[in-house]
């Protein structure tokens, strides 16, 4: 189960990057769905968690490192998630 503290900064923003290595995170919904960490910390998916779980696309059910996916996009904002492995140099 997904627990939000676990992987909120001193800030309250949600870890962008895993500790201890700093692979990059995306974050999964119960449709399916991935999320950048920024559109996972919106209002959306802050109501979902807190008063409607039966909101499959805003609530966050995983964080999950990007290993190799360098096609990898937020389901949001349709921004790049970067992968830790397949990058271009």
């Amino acid at each position: 189960m997904f627990h939000r503290t676990d992987y909120e900064l001193s800030d309250g923003k949600l870890m962008s990057f895993a500790f201890p290595g700093g692979y990059p995170l995306h974050y999964l919904t119960k449709d399916g769905g991935n999320l950048c960490p920024e559109c996972a910390d919106g209002k959306e998916c802050r109501e979902a968690s807190d008063s409607d779980p039966s909101d499959a696309q805003w609530l966050i059910i995983a964080a999950e490192v990007n290993w190799e996916d360098n096609t990898m996009h937020c389901d949001h904002c349709e921004n790049r998630i970067f992968s830790a492995y397949a990058e271009d140099d």
